[in-house]
């Protein structure tokens, strides 16, 4: 009788323990510790251990969005939406589902589905989510629908909406929308007596085709050094894939104090969280040809952009570097900015420098302003103050003041 108890007493003790064990089983640690494996590149074993979770709490839709995240990085996107429906029947006023939904979707490129589940999510969770308003507009920007893209964005920046990238994109999606325009700038450069005033007049048209992008048309006259010249240019914008795209330049001149000829071309690249690089080379032929190989990093962060641009220039005597450092507060749209300017050397994007006399060895400081004042007309300027090195006793200080008006149709 003694052990018969004895047996009853360890089984349910046994059962107790098991019962513990599982009342003391943490979903919420489980779900770190898998996220941590996905994201240390073990995606398996964070699936596995996911899956092991849901069979004891199949309705954790976090595990769902966690195992579709991961099978979308790993380009299975079948499976991944497999799991992201899941998530959304389990939990359908749950925004992280849609939102991981949509943008496995957007990597599958099926952009009528990704509509489909924007409109859900937005019935579902609600109007005001500025998170599924901006996967509507790059439904919308992926669908070739360009307006209506930048509309939305637009309203999503102008209401504050804390969304990381937004200015960026929506610089991107304007070289969509942009058609016509027609624009005039006038640059002063006083030298405080060691030259005569420089005046520098340009007029340029822009349009846009499939072929080129944004092309643009230009004549920049001026009057330096006692004399005249002009100079014509066509810049484009060739279109290279969503978040890509490029940059040339050709012009010619029969002024002395312009290159005969001149050609640039550079790759952008719109990467993760805003950043966006660009690799390039420019060539200015005067008397002796100037090779100028160029790069630039640029980084979004809320109303702020800063880019850092950095030229190398070699020579027979020895190659020379210059740089510059550019930051702009976007303050009512991505057309409405205060921007800041540090340079050194001159940069051969830079048209209204003294190319000739001094490529390096020059310190500017510039500021200046912009505003889209209706949806046609816009205007800017900019004053600058530069110290230029021409030898090593020679300094020349120049003071430049530049503005200019744009009109689209």
């Amino acid at each position: 009788m003694i052990r018969l108890i004895l047996i009853i007493i360890f089984l349910m003790a046994g059962f107790a323990n098991v019962s513990m064990a599982q009342d003391n089983y943490d979903p919420d640690a489980k779900f770190q510790e898998a996220r941590k494996l996905i994201l240390d590149g073990k995606r398996g074993e964070g699936r596995k251990l996911a899956k092991q979770v849901l069979e004891r709490y199949p309705n954790y839709s976090d595990f769902h969005i966690l195992i579709g995240r991961s099978f979308s990085w790993d380009g299975k996107y079948d499976s991944a939406s497999y799991y992201l429906d899941q998530a959304i029947k389990i939990s359908p006023q749950y925004e992280d589902a849609y939102l991981a939904y949509i943008d496995n979707l957007f990597y599958a490129e099926d952009y009528e589905k990704a509509k489909e589940i924007i409109d859900l999510g937005l019935e579902n969770v609600g109007p005001t989510s500025n998170n599924l308003k901006y996967r509507k507009s790059r439904q919308l920007y992926y669908t070739e629908q360009y307006k209506e893209a930048l509309a939305l964005a637009n309203e999503l920046f102008n209401k504050g909406a804390k969304i990381d990238g937004l200015l960026n994109y929506i610089r991107q999606v304007q070289r969509f929308t942009r058609i016509n325009a027609i624009g005039a700038t006038y640059d002063y450069d006083d030298f405080q007596g060691a030259l005569s005033p420089w005046h520098t007049y340009s007029v340029y048209g822009r349009t846009r085709t499939n072929l080129t992008g944004s092309i643009i048309g230009r004549i920049t006259h001026s009057e330096r050094f006692d004399g005249t010249g002009t100079q014509y240019e066509i810049d484009a914008f060739p279109s290279l894939g969503k978040n890509s795209y490029g940059y040339l330049n050709v012009g010619a001149s029969n002024a002395f104090f312009f290159p005969s000829f001149r050609f640039g071309a550079s790759v952008f690249w719109n990467l993760k969280n805003a950043w966006e690089v660009e690799g390039g080379y420019r060539l200015l032929m005067f008397s002796e040809n100037t090779h100028i190989y160029t790069g630039s990093l640029g980084k979004y962060v809320s109303n702020w952009w800063f880019n850092l641009r950095l030229n190398y220039i070699p020579g027979q005597d020895g190659s020379s570097t210059s740089g510059n450092l550019q930051t702009r507060y976007y303050f009512k749209g991505p057309e409405d900015f205060f921007s800041a300017q540090f340079s050194t050397g001159v940069s051969p994007d830079e048209e209204n420098r003294d190319f000739q006399s001094q490529l390096l060895n020059s310190y500017r400081f510039r500021l200046g302003y912009q505003h889209l004042w209706t949806d046609r007309w816009m205007g800017f300027g900019f004053v600058g103050y530069s110290r230029d090195e021409i030898s090593s006793t020679n300094f020349r200080n120049n003071l430049n003041i530049s503005i200019g008006t744009e009109f689209r149709f």
